[in-house]
């Protein structure tokens, strides 16, 4: 469904992102990991459109859409939902979900309800505050609002980034069983994540990022069971 190949991603002097590849295939979870200062923010950034590439190519369902704009990505079927959240504070729960189909083609009027039903049905909690202000609901609930508002937009690919950062325990177990019952849905997802442990977990593969490099791959077994990524990444 998406291929990475040779993507470099310069700021000033600094290589961000050194000539990464890899791939996603339909109905997968994939997953980054790294430390900070991998390039994992910055290669969905990329993906996106939102920082300018140095050099590679990006193909979605086989078409190259390595110079596309960001709206037209979002047309095709990429959902990005950014670290931080970044709801509307200001918006309702139903507003701030509303406004992740404006200007997206792949929703029509005579849709949006039932798209609705579908993320109330995924995120229960957000059904119970559908009149209740962004900005007054808890962290973990405000992440499930990032989430349901970039899945309004019926991607085939949502890429998380960072969904668990600044959650209690309890709140992040309850974010990757969402996780996993929106790739049941038959959806698509890229997941970074700095919780490596519970990444690998719910993965079908995971790719390890430093300085830029993809260093290691394998499948969220065989990554949990390398050395490398047990040292390095889960404390083991």
């Amino acid at each position: 469904m998406l291929k990475v190949i040779d993507l470099s991603v310069q700021y000033g002097y600094i290589n961000a992102l050194n000539s990464i590849s890899f791939n996603v295939n339909k109905g997968e979870i994939i997953t980054l990991i790294g430390g900070n200062g991998a390039g994992k923010t910055t290669t969905l950034m990329a993906i996106s459109n939102v920082v300018q590439k140095y050099s590679g190519n990006v193909y979605f369902k086989e078409m190259n859409i390595t110079d596309f704009q960001s709206h037209e990505i979002v047309h095709l079927g990429i959902s990005h939902v950014p670290e931080g959240r970044k709801i509307f504070p200001a918006l309702t729960v139903k507003e701030n979900l509303i406004a992740g189909t404006f200007g997206n083609k792949r929703i029509r009027k005579n849709e949006l309800n039932n798209k609705l039903e579908e993320v109330y049905t995924l995120f229960p909690r957000l059904r119970e505050r559908i009149n209740q202000g962004g900005g007054t609901l808890s962290g973990g609930e405000q992440q499930m609002l990032a989430i349901a508002r970039g899945l309004m937009m019926d991607p085939d690919l949502i890429m998380l980034d960072e969904p668990s950062l600044g959650l209690a325990p309890i709140i992040i177990e309850e974010i990757f069983e969402l996780i996993l019952r929106i790739k049941k849905s038959g959806k698509t997802v890229l997941l970074i994540e700095q919780n490596a442990a519970m990444a690998l977990q719910i993965a079908d593969r995971g790719y390890v990022l430093e300085r830029g490099k993809v260093l290691i791959e394998g499948t969220g077994t065989e990554l949990i069971k390398d050395e490398r990524v047990r040292k390095a990444y889960l404390g083991i």
